[in-house]
C-alpha cells in the first residue's frame, strides 16, 4: 500500500508562486511548457520521502493506519540522579561479596559492615527517588511480582508453624534483597552504572573460584572428605551455592568475551570464564553441573543460531576437554545423579526423599505455606527442601510459587524481545553490547533455574542480583531506543531497534 501524493515537487512551487502569488492562479502557455516537464521529472520515490509539512493533511488511510500504531511507542530518557545512592550500592555489593571482615584481622570486629552499608543506602535512595521521580520506585512488572511474593511470605507468618522462625527468616536475607533489588533496578541507570555491578560480582566470582582450587591443590577436603569450598563465608560457605553463583556467571564471561574487540580484553574475559568454570569443577556439585550444561546449551543455540550443525563437533571437543581435565571422581560424582548407589555418603537418595515430602506439604497447604524457614520441621532429619521451587510452595504456598516463577521468566522474554531487535546489529558497537550482554543474562537465568532446583537458595541473593541486571539492560534499551520493549504494530510487526514507529508508517 502506498501513499497517493501530488506529482509536484516542493522546488516548484516557488516559482509559481513567485510569478503569480498563489498556487490556484493560472499559468500561461509558456509557463506550463516549462513548468510541467520539470514536475513529472521528479521520481514518484523522492516525493514520497519528503517530509510533509505541517499543514498538509494526511489522507484518511493514512490517518487510519496511524491510529492503529500503539500510542506509547516511546519511552522517556532515564534522568540522571542517584550518584551517592548508586556509591552505597556498590560499596555494599563489595561487602556482601568480598566480605573485608574476613579477610583483613584488623576488620574481624565489625562483621555488621554489611547491615550498615545497606541502611546508608536506603536512607539516600528514598529521598533522592522521591526527588527524582516522585514515587518510591519505577512501576516495573518485576517490582511488583516481588513486592507480591513479600506479601506472600507475610501471610505465612502468622499461620507459620513456628512464627517467629518464619518472622527471622522473611527479616533476614530474603527481604534485603528484595530491597536491594528495588534500589538496583532504579539506580542503576546509566550503562556505566550497570557494568561495575557486573564487573564487581564477576570478579567476586573469579576470586572465589581462586581460592576454591588453591584448596583443592592443598588438599583441604572440608565438605565430604573430597570437596572444597571458598575462602569467604556467607552466601559462599556451602560449596553447591558457590556453585551456583559461579555458573551464573560463567555465560556472562562469556557474552563480555564475544562484545570485546579488544584482543586484551577477550583474553581477560576468557581467562575469568575458564577460572569460573574450574572453580566450579572442585566444588562437584551435580546441580552446578546441570545448570551449567543448559545454560551452555542456551548458549550455543543463540549465539551460533546461523551455524547450528557446525557448533556441534565444537561442543563435542570441549566436553570431551573438560572431562579429561576435571578430577578423576568428578564423572562418578555425576553418575550418582542416575545411580545413587554411586554416591558414598547417600545424599543423593535422601534428597529424592526431601523432595518428595516437600511437594506433599506444598499439597497439603497450597494458601500460605506452614511458615517462611518451617520446612524443616516438616522434614527428614531437620534438613531443608533443598529444591527452591518446593521451598517457596511449601513454605508460602502455592500462589507464592507462580509468584516465583514469574519474576525469573518475565525478564527472560523481554531479554529474548531484545536479542531479536538487536541481532541485525550485533556487529555495530552499540547493536552488540546490547546483543551479547542480553544473550549472557539470559543464560545466567537459565543456569540459576536449572540448579537452583537442587538448592534452597530462592530467599538469597543471587537471583534478586540476576533480575536486576535484566532489568537494568533492558531499562537502558529502552531508553536509548526510545520505545518500550515488546510494543509492536497493528499487524503484529515488533518495531526493530533501527527502524521507530514512524518510519513503519512510512513504509507501508
Amino acid at each position: 500500500m502506498r501513499y497517493e501524493v501530488p506529482l509536484e515537487h516542493e522546488s516548484v512551487a516557488p516559482l509559481r508562486q513567485q510569478r503569480h502569488g498563489t498556487a490556484a492562479e493560472a499559468e500561461t502557455p509558456q509557463e506550463a511548457a516549462v513548468l510541467r516537464p520539470l514536475s513529472a521529472a521528479v521520481p514518484a520515490a523522492a516525493v514520497r520521502a519528503e517530509k510533509p509539512l505541517d499543514s498538509e493533511l494526511p489522507s484518511p488511510e493514512t490517518s487510519s493506519r496511524a491510529d492503529t500504531l500503539p500510542q506509547k511507542n516511546k519511552t522517556p530518557l532515564l534522568k540522571r540522579g542517584h550518584a551517592l545512592t548508586y556509591a552505597g550500592l556498590f560499596l555494599f555489593t563489595t561487602v556482601l561479596y568480598f566480605r573485608p571482615y574476613e579477610l583483613i584481622p584488623a576488620l574481624a570486629g565489625v562483621s555488621y559492615i554489611a547491615l550498615g552499608c545497606a541502611l546508608f543506602t536506603i536512607a539516600v535512595y528514598i529521598p533522592s527517588q522521591l526527588a527524582l521521580e516522585g514515587t518510591l520506585t519505577a512501576k516495573l512488572r518485576e517490582v511488583k511480582l516481588v513486592l507480591l511474593l513479600c506479601l506472600a511470605g507475610l501471610l505465612s507468618i502468622p499461620l507459620a508453624i513456628r512464627p517467629d522462625e518464619a518472622w527471622a527468616t522473611f527479616t533476614g536475607t530474603f527481604f534485603k534483597a528484595v530491597l536491594i533489588f528495588v534500589v538496583i533496578v532504579n539506580v542503576a541507570r546509566t550503562e556505566r552504572r550497570l557494568m561495575w555491578l557486573i564487573f564487581l560480582t564477576l570478579g567476586a566470582g573469579v576470586f572465589v573460584s581462586l581460592t576454591a582450587l588453591d584448596q583443592y591443590r592443598l588438599g583441604n577436603f572440608t565438605v565430604e572428605g573430597y570437596r572444597v569450598k571458598g575462602a569467604l563465608g556467607g552466601i559462599f560457605d556451602n560449596p553447591n551455592d558457590m556453585a551456583i553463583h559461579l555458573i551464573s556467571m560463567v555465560p556472562i564471561g562469556v557474552a563480555l568475551f564475544f562484545s570485546a574487540r579488544n584482543f586484551l580484553k577477550k583474553l581477560i574475559y576468557g581467562g575469568c570464564t575458564v577460572l569460573l568454570l574450574a572453580g566450579t569443577v572442585v566444588t562437584f556439585s551435580r546441580g552446578a553441573f546441570l545448570g551449567l550444561s543448559c545454560a551452555i546449551a542456551a548458549l550455543t543455540l543463540k549465539l551460533g543460531r546461523r551455524n547450528r550443525l557446525a557448533m556441534l563437533p565444537l561442543l563435542l571437543a570441549a566436553a570431551l576437554g573438560f572431562f579429561a581435565l576435571a578430577p578423576s571422581n568428578y564423572t562418578g560424582r555425576l553418575a550418582s545423579i542416575f545411580d545413587h548407589s554411586l554416591d558414598p555418603n547417600g545424599s543423593a537418595s535422601t534428597r529424592q526423599q526431601i523432595l518428595t515430602r516437600s511437594i506433599i506439604v506444598a499439597l497439603r497447604h497450597p494458601l500460605f505455606g506452614i511458615g517462611m524457614g518451617n520446612f524443616h520441621i516438616m522434614s527428614i532429619h531437620e534438613l531443608v527442601s533443598h529444591n527452591s521451587y518446593t521451598q517457596v510452595a511449601s513454605e508460602m504456598g502455592l500462589t507464592a510459587l507462580v509468584l516465583y516463577v514469574m519474576f525469573m521468566v518475565a525478564p527472560l522474554r523481554r531479554l529474548r524481545q531484545v536479542e531479536r531487535e538487536t541481532f541485525a546489529e550485533r556487529r555495530g558497537k552499540r547493536g552488540r553490547h546490547f546483543y551479547y550482554l542480553a544473550v549472557g543474562l539470559q543464560a545466567s537465568l537459565i543456569a540459576y533455574m536449572v540448579s537452583s532446583f537442587f538448592g534452597s537458595v530462592a530467599y538469597m541473593w543471587y537471583v534478586y542480583y540476576l533480575v536486576g541486571y535484566a532489568v537494568c539492560l533492558r531499562r537502558l534499551y529502552e531508553s536509548e531506543s526510545g520505545r518500550v520493549v515488546g510494543e509492536s504494530t497493528a499487524d503484529g510487526e515488533t518495531v526493530p531497534h533501527s527502524q521507530p514507529a514512524s518510519a513503519v508508517v512510512a513504509s507501508v
